[in-house]
């Protein structure tokens, strides 16, 4: 925001004595003084007027009839100037005679400006205007919520007398507008679901502010809302017509007919362009290819480091990374942009450090200087001679030397210039860590945007716009590695029989595709050849195994695991990979293959490693996550008894000091333990596959990893089917059930269920027959089936109980509980509940707790308790979140919402349920209906009857389409509007 629009103060202009460095006020709420950190007494509310005239002044004196008229206005009591100079004396006690100075007839506070929080709350303000205006909005938005973060409630709140009252307002407005510039920051980033939630309330705290509706309106549009953000212009033009008499502002109308018109431009957040390239065309250098495509931020951070040493130091830049991710093509156009900058030539060698032949500097230090016009006659023999008359040839000149392909840093070290004006561009497979003064660039992969501009730049735009989905899954089979897409896009140019999608299935067999990707003398497979070439036998060895795990990476824990090998062995041969660009530094103690790469080492292993020790590998690798999941599980859910009927490991699993370090290690590692679990049903590893799945069982509840948890179920369900292995396929079952459920399929559910007990009872295995009652309860519980649900979980306890399983027993009471709240019978419901809570409370189960609170906080609302209903689902929502449990997390905003609703709160019940619609909830579609429904009530009590009608009729929908009883209350809530 323009910084005109929020309070201005100038700057101050006089040195900070040292006794007042440590204090510091606010003002962005009470007034309010400390020293290091300890609050200091600010006195009477008039005390503080005084206190905050002065802060506000920023340091300029204040008049003693300036401060009256501050404090009390046009009517000060007969003795305000001595009340003036009493207070103005106990503040000086309390602040220091240096931080209250007395001159001129008046008084003022001398102390640094980022003391007060009024001053950098603006500083944050100005830093996110420059921010925003130089295009980082990530950084404009942090320097915004910076900002926001120091107000403390409302500024100078209690604080008496005109002066207070007139900063209040304008430190409120200010606020709004930085509150109204981040919200803009959010959209533009593509926030837009997020946003929903906080406009919401925003709007209906200030339902006249009309960015705030405008703002709303295009949020609602691009989460796919455009019912809800047309009624929202409706609201808007129907109260200011009532209140003010008005209609909308332009900008607002103009977004109505954008969203009218299904305007695409306002689908999208506005992007960034990137200006085009200059191609140079130096005589000296190789040809630079006329489709050099994207690359522009390393085109523009190269470019300027050579043209950087034209000042007094010799630039040197070195770009690393994998074969074939196009280091020369980038370091050539590099080259030919930069050549005006070197006016005195430029030199180029391929110094083959990827072969077995390496150049030798010696040889090429000759070839240097027979370009640079020394005779052979003058060309000494020794390699240190001939660097010493290389780098006095070129001193005082302006060259730029490239070096293509080097295999280390000793090899181009003499091959350095030693003087400012010259510069070195350097391409390796290998990181030039010990190369001093080096400038290190690490290429990575292309954009998908970027894969495909060059594909189609090669093939002509013309086959590829007929068929881009073809061609995006082209250039995905290559990795978006730029050989593999030239090779690929050459191979398709030269066959015009062919069509893209002809390409694509070539290259969708995993086991042909680098047999596919190659192309006269271009071949990915021959590229990689060269490094895996160069490893030694152990980090061969540990190349070849760790590319048979499906997952996106994998920890080094985990790797050490597969390899049977200590932790700091595994780590230096990982990190060797590393250095020669076979393997990936993905994070700290994580590392990843380029998918072209995990290929090329999948058959390497299927060449040079036996089907025993591959699969060893693999089957250690499955151990160390079924055991550590295990941990976690059993750190989560203390006295549960599930870990005692899992698979046994030869792995311990990894220990953790608390159960957060556990939960990271979880979700750090999701992705990996569910590709493992699907890799290992797939293999034969069936039943540690399953179990695999069972112990991360929250990884389903998480929402993020919902979906491949999900996948990893059904392939073990189908594994196990065609394995006859009746316990593996009723566990699977199980798992499947726990997925539906989440997602709100409750009859597909219910055959899961069903099948789970049916399996295990046939395999002597009783622990899913108690899941399969519990959830079965559930389910017939969301149908309106009372007496199955009654009957289902009533098993379910006496099973628990037999099985001495303390939270199983927990559960199966809480969802009684719902059952019987239900049914009307609240003060049963409330004290099964309480039943709960006391068997995790004795178990010292966190997590579960909050599933017992969450539906104690269900009960006491329908008892009418709702101070206790709030305080009981308040704490279930910070254990869901400290849990990571977004779906939990979502739905228990869902029945605050309810709560807030039936305490006569719509905003704050409006403000929950969009948290919960932006977070998704338990039980998919059909909670959401309900969330929607529970949205329009609170809209309609808050006069924006559209709205609500809008959220009401994409509730009937969603009821319908399930067959759902709740679809008569939604027709009931219409009828009246619809009349009307």
């Amino acid at each position: 925001m323009d910084r005109d629009s929020g309070p201005r103060v100038p700057e101050q202009r006089v040195p900070t004595p040292s006794d007042v460095v440590d204090l510091h006020f606010s003002v962005l709420g009470p007034v309010r003084a400390w020293r290091r950190g300890e609050v200091l007494p600010s006195g009477s509310p008039q005390q503080r007027a005084l206190l905050a005239a002065l802060l506000l002044r920023d340091g300029r004196t204040a008049t003693a009839s300036e401060l009256i008229d501050a404090i009390w206005g046009e009517d000060p009591p007969s003795q305000a100037l001595a009340a003036v100079r009493t207070y103005a004396s106990r503040l000086r006690k309390i602040l220091t005679a240096n931080a209250l100075v007395s001159e001129s007839g008046g008084y003022a506070i001398r102390i640094r400006r980022d003391s007060v929080d009024l001053f950098v709350a603006q500083e944050l303000a100005l830093e996110a205007e420059k921010a925003r205006a130089a295009g980082d909005r990530n950084q404009a938005r942090v320097q915004i919520d910076k900002s926001l973060g120091l107000w403390d409630g409302e500024a100078l709140a209690n604080v008496p007398g005109p002066y207070a009252e007139n900063q209040r307002a304008r430190l409120d407005e200010w606020r709004l507008q930085l509150l109204e510039t981040r919200l803009e920051l959010d959209l533009e980033s593509g926030c837009h679901a997020e946003a929903v939630s906080e406009l919401t309330a925003l709007t209906a705290a200030h339902p006249l502010r009309e960015r705030l509706r405008e703002l709303l309106m295009l949020a609602l549009y691009r989460s796919g809302r455009q019912a809800e953000a047309l009624a929202v212009y409706a609201d808007t033009r129907r109260l200011l017509a009532e209140e003010l008499g008005v209609d909308p502002r332009a900008e607002l109308s103009q977004l109505q007919q954008r969203i009218l018109r299904a305007d695409e431009e306002l689908a999208r957040p506005s992007e960034e362009e990137t200006p085009a390239l200059q191609i140079a065309r130096p005589a000296q250098l190789p040809a630079t290819v006329p489709d050099f495509t994207g690359r522009a931020s390393f085109v523009r951070e190269l470019g300027a480091r050579l043209a950087a040493s034209e000042g007094s130091v010799m630039a040197v830049s070195a770009l690393a990374g994998i074969g074939g991710v196009g280091k020369t093509t980038l370091a050539v156009h590099v080259a030919h942009e930069a050549r005006p900058h070197f006016a005195d030539g430029q030199l180029y060698i391929d110094l083959q450090g990827a072969g077995n032949r390496a150049a030798e500097p010696v040889a090429v230090l000759g070839a240097f200087l027979r370009a640079l016009g020394v005779p052979d006659s003058a060309i000494p023999d020794s390699p240190d001679e001939r660097a010493a008359l290389y780098r006095s040839t070129i001193a005082g000149r302006r060259i730029l030397i490239l070096l293509d392909n080097a295999r280390d840093a000793a090899q181009i070290r003499p091959l350095l210039p030693g003087s400012s004006g010259c510069a070195a561009l350097v391409t390796s497979r290998v990181r030039m860590v010990d190369l001093a003064g080096a400038h290190l660039v690490d290429l990575d992969v292309m954009s998908p945007d970027e894969a495909l501009q060059l594909f189609t730049r090669i093939v002509g735009a013309e086959r590829v716009s007929s068929e881009r989905e073809a061609a995006l899954d082209v250039v995905a089979a290559c990795g978006f590695l730029p050989l593999a897409i030239r090779i690929a896009a050459s191979r398709l140019a030269a066959r015009r029989t062919w069509t893209v999608s002809v390409l694509a299935a070539k290259l969708a067999d995993e086991r042909r595709r680098l047999d596919e990707l190659q192309a006269g003398d271009l071949a990915v497979k021959a590229t990689f050849e060269l490094g895996y070439g160069q490893l030694e036998p152990d980090q061969a060895r540990a190349f070849r195994l760790l590319g048979l795990a499906d997952g996106p990476d994998i920890s080094l824990a985990a790797a050490a695991a597969a390899l049977a090998l200590p932790p700091q062995e595994t780590e230096d041969l990982l990190e060797a990979l590393v250095d020669t660009s076979l393997l990936e530094s993905a994070a700290p103690g994580r590392y990843r293959y380029h998918d072209l790469v995990r290929l090329y080492a999948r058959s390497c292993a299927e060449r040079d490693e036996s089907p025993e020790e591959t699969g060893a590998a693999l089957s250690r690798l499955l151990d160390f996550y079924l055991a550590t999941v295990t941990r976690v599980y059993t750190i989560e859910r203390p006295g549960d008894r599930l870990p005692d009927h899992l698979e046994p490991t030869e792995h311990d699993g990894l220990p953790f000091g608390d159960r957060h370090e556990a939960l990271d290690w979880l979700y750090t590692e999701a992705h990996c333990v569910l590709a493992c679990a699907q890799q290992a049903a797939a293999s034969g590893r069936l039943r540690r596959a399953v179990d695999l799945l069972w112990a991360a069982k929250d990884l389903a509840e998480s929402g993020a990893n919902s979906k491949q948890y999900e996948s990893a179920a059904f392939a073990a369900r189908d594994a196990a089917r065609a394995a006859g292995d009746a316990r593996a396929q009723g566990r699977a079952h199980t798992t499947l059930t726990h997925v539906c459920l989440i997602a709100g399929r409750y009859e597909e559910a219910d055959e899961h269920a069903e099948q789970a007990a049916l399996l295990a009872t046939r395999a002597q295995d009783p622990t899913p027959v108690f899941w399969s009652h519990n959830d079965r309860g559930i389910i017939a519980l969301s149908r309106g089936r009372h007496a199955d649900a009654d009957r289902f979980l009533q098993q379910a306890i006496q099973e628990a109980r037999a099985d001495d399983n303390g939270p199983g027993e927990a559960s199966a009471l809480c969802n009684l509980s719902r059952l019987y709240l239900s049914m009307g019978r609240t003060e049963q419901s409330i004290g099964l509940v309480q039943r709960g809570m006391d068997i995790y409370d004795r178990n010292g189960l966190t997590m579960r707790l909050a599933n017992a609170r969450y539906a104690l906080g269900m009960a006491l609302t329908q008892a009418g308790r709702l101070t206790e209903a709030l305080e009981q689902l308040m704490g279930a929502l910070d254990s869901f979140e400290a849990n990571r449990q977004r779906l939990w997390e979502g739905t228990t905003l869902f029945r605050i919402a309810q709560a807030h609703l039936s305490a006569r709160r719509p905003a704050r019940a409006a403000q929950h349920a969009e948290q919960a619609l932006a977070i998704g909830c338990i039980g998919g579609d059909h909670t959401r209906a309900n969330v929607l429904i529970t949205l329009g009530r609170a809209l309609a009590s808050l006069g924006q009857a559209d709205r609500a009608r809008a959220c009401w009729r994409e509730a009937l929908a969603l009821h319908e389409a399930s067959g759902a009883a709740e679809a008569e209350e939604v027709r009931g809530l219409l009828a009246p509007l619809s009349a009307a």
